[in-house]
């Protein structure tokens, strides 16, 4: 190590100069990257439930549908039927809007002196005019089953307009925003409401970029506050952040480059690294700090080198937890997060070790002046707070141990707790206009949330027919299903219009010449395949409970198992069956993620210092911190979401750092002193020092996420700035306190082997 920092100080520089250069092309790219709010485009491509809700897109004209709600206190008058035909006309002139629905364009099948008339619900060329015509039309709507709760409020306040999106567009942000700016340019005087998932990836995507700007700027800011309080010098504020913003620049250079996008989770990246990397900067300065050697460059030299070793461990086991979310992720931009996030995490290592140090003696170079006059000072409020602490811990360890057993075996109880939630409505605030939009789509309507079956076969058979109306009943029993919508139901509404019931024919010939009918209306490319091997059946249910969705899927999943043949064969997908994939795959993830990150972090620590028993110390207040984690998320309500499944394996990666610096310090001093209590004093005042303003600036970094206006966002800070905090006092107690103990009880000459 002492080679490679006579190396650093020697081209310190060519080091500077070409940190610079890099940053400067990396930062060029930039400006290509693009922002991806729509977390249905990372679904697995070889899970069936993800596949077939795709394939239901592409081939029934888009899964996303985009709900437009119009409300008034009464939708049958003329003015207001004429701006709902001047809005759907509108839509539909967008480039990559499949179809759109609504009462003034859409099918009606009724009897006529000619037997059967299909036509459409409303004659939007010849609109009603008088009192008397609108309350015809209103009751005579009201009477179809097919739009009452579907198409029109019951209280006939409210209607729809439903625009589903090509699944071939790339970019559906533009399109919703189009939608948006239409509804702008009519100025209709109705209340609008904006629902449906496309609406909410607008929005999302929105919070996104409002977010990256404003919480990196205010974590910046924050941070460089800790700092300036802990060094107390210019340099011990501009060298971390500095660190930091270019290890941010190369992240997210390096994404734009290969095509990634910007996303809910890789969205903050920048603050991850902000807290994070300035960790590696904020130690090794400490260290120079801490040097005593009258000769600058001999100090210097003397701090890297040491520095090195447990900063590279640091940052390998940080890199270690972010990628463990490679392994069990259900939607691949975690695995992207972890990738670019532990690459982040990598560059800050590189600059803390390389740039931070050239920079450093270029500036001693220019200045003969020792270290910083921040250097530590024992008067500080810091030191003699660490030193109260180490007295503390010594004099009555089985006490701080015995405390340390309660309060853990009180947060196993919390772990119980823990509840797992997938939805994407609890993403926004309760007072957003989304959730507003949402209840009255639930309260009104059916909810936003798409429920497809699938029924391969025939579907002019009478078999095939009669099986989807079977299940559409099924799924009609479920209390949070209203309505569903196949081709079955326009069958029997016009074997009724027949006189012979509402009932599927018995015989494919009568089905067929009803079919003859409905051929070349619109609505039949949303229900039937082209080549008539295949029917839809779909719906939207309205709930977001993550119990009642599980539920609905498991129990139309097993029915559908029962009723299905040879003959007719049926697979379930939508948005239930998607969250109920993400609820296990939560799961599944944290349980991966989390055993992985321990084991390979005990391995790194373990094998790199030579010791088994060290890569056990190290774990400890790991272990410590993550019952802390799960008992608080069980007695605080705080779910296991999309973005809180993170923080589990991002404290070990972490969190293991406290632990890295108070080992490796404690080990130096052993060696010297030959003392466990005397090396563990001396660890305690001055890798404390460095835990303790490492513990602050991360923190309070995560905890700007509390600002943001996505909520697993500020779940995800706050978790993270209490296992941060959590880490930091269980290294500097608990750690101590087992070493102090197990110390007593083996070989002193053990510890440091």
């Amino acid at each position: 190590m002492k080679k490679l920092a006579e190396a650093i100080v020697k081209f310190r520089i060519l080091i500077v100069i070409i940190t610079l250069l890099i940053t400067l092309v990396l930062g060029y790219f930039i400006k290509d990257i693009k922002f991806n709010s729509d977390i249905m485009s990372y679904l697995p491509e070889d899970d069936n439930v993800a596949v077939l809700f795709n394939n239901v897109g592409k081939k029934y004209g888009g899964n996303d549908m985009a709900l437009i709600a119009i409300q008034s206190d009464n939708i049958f008058q003329k003015d207001v039927l004429e701006h709902i035909k001047q809005l759907t006309d509108s839509i539909k002139t967008l480039e990559g809007v499949g179809t759109v629905t609504s009462l003034i364009d859409v099918i009606d099948i009724k009897g006529s002196d000619w037997g059967i008339e299909i036509g459409k619900l409303i004659d939007a060329y010849d609109l009603p005019e008088t009192n008397e015509e609108l309350d015809s039309l209103k009751q005579y709507i009201l009477s179809k089953e097919m739009y009452r709760g579907s198409l029109i409020s019951e209280d006939a306040t409210t209607t729809l307009i439903i625009a589903k999106i090509n699944s071939a567009v790339s970019d559906k942000s533009t399109i919703t925003n189009q939608i948006k700016e239409m509804v702008t340019e009519i100025n209709m005087p109705e209340k609008i409401y904006y629902g449906g998932i496309p609406f909410m990836i607008f929005e999302i995507g929105n919070i996104i970029s409002h977010d990256m700007i404003w919480l990196g700027l205010s974590a910046f800011i924050l941070i460089a506050f800790i700092l300036l309080l802990s060094f107390k010098t210019t340099r011990g504020v501009i060298l971390p952040l500095s660190t930091v913003i270019i290890a941010s620049i190369w992240t997210i250079g390096i994404m734009s480059i290969l095509k990634f996008e910007i996303t809910l989770i890789t969205s903050i990246i920048p603050v991850i690294l902000l807290a994070v990397g300035s960790a590696y900067t904020i130690h090794v300065i400490n260290r120079i700090n801490e040097e005593k050697d009258q000769d600058t460059k001999k100090a210097l030299l003397k701090a890297v080198a040491y520095i090195i070793i447990p900063v590279f461990l640091a940052s390998i086991t940080t890199m270690v937890g972010f990628l463990s979310f490679i392994f069990g992720s259900y939607l691949t931009l975690i695995r992207d997060f972890g990738v670019f996030t532990a690459l982040g995490v990598f560059f800050s290592l590189v600059l803390s070790v390389t740039f931070v140090p050239a920079l450093i003696a270029m500036s001693q170079s220019k200045s003969n002046t020792n270290m910083d006059k921040a250097r530590s000072d024992k008067s500080t409020i810091l030191n003699n707070f660490l030193k109260q602490l180490s007295i503390i811990i010594f004099k009555h360890p089985k006490y701080s141990f015995t405390i340390w057993s309660i309060i853990l075996i009180i947060c196993v109880i919390g772990i119980f707790k823990v509840e797992r939630r997938v939805d994407m409505i609890d993403y926004f605030k309760e007072e957003s206009t989304i959730r507003k939009t949402e209840k009255l789509l639930q309260d009104k309507f059916s909810g936003s949330l798409p429920v497809y079956v699938t029924v391969k076969g025939n579907v002019q058979s009478p078999e095939v027919l009669n099986t989807m109306n079977k299940v559409q009943i099924f799924m009609e029993q479920n209390e949070y299903m209203k309505q569903t919508q196949s081709v079955a139901d326009l069958i029997k509404e016009m074997n009724n219009i027949m006189g012979e019931g509402k009932t599927i024919p018995e015989s494919e010939e009568k089905i067929q010449q009803l079919w003859f009918l409905l051929d070349g209306q619109d609505i039949m490319e949303q229900l039937v395949s082209s080549d008539l091997d295949e029917g839809l059946i779909q719906g939207n249910i309205s709930t977001t409970d993550n119990e009642a969705l599980s539920k609905f899927s498991n129990d139309l999943e097993q029915f559908i198992n029962e009723n299905q043949s040879d003959e007719c064969k049926m697979e379930v997908t939508g948005i239930p069956s998607l969250y109920e994939r993400l609820n296990q795959s939560i799961v599944k993830s944290q349980m991966y993620s989390l055993i992985l990150s321990i084991i390979l972090v005990f391995i790194i620590v373990a094998g790199l210092l030579k010791s088994p028993l060290k890569g056990f110390f190290a774990i400890v207040p790991i272990s410590a911190t993550l019952i802390l984690l799960f008992g608080f998320m069980g007695f605080t309500g705080i779910p296991l979401d999309i973005a809180t499944v993170l923080v589990g394996s991002i404290s070990v990666g972490i969190g293991i750092d406290y632990a890295i610096h108070l080992i490796t310090h404690f080990e130096e001093d052993y060696k010297k002193t030959n003392n466990v209590q005397s090396a563990l004093e001396e660890s305690i005042k001055i890798s404390g020092r460095a835990i303790v303003i490492n513990v602050l600036s991360v923190s309070l970094g995560f905890l700007v996420l509390l600002f943001s206006n996505l909520v697993p966002l500020q779940r995800f800070g706050l978790l993270i700035a209490v296992t941060m905090i959590s880490s930091g006092i269980a290294t500097l107690t608990l750690m101590p306190v087992v070493i102090n103990l197990i110390s007593r009880r083996i070989k002193i000459k053990s510890l440091t082997n």
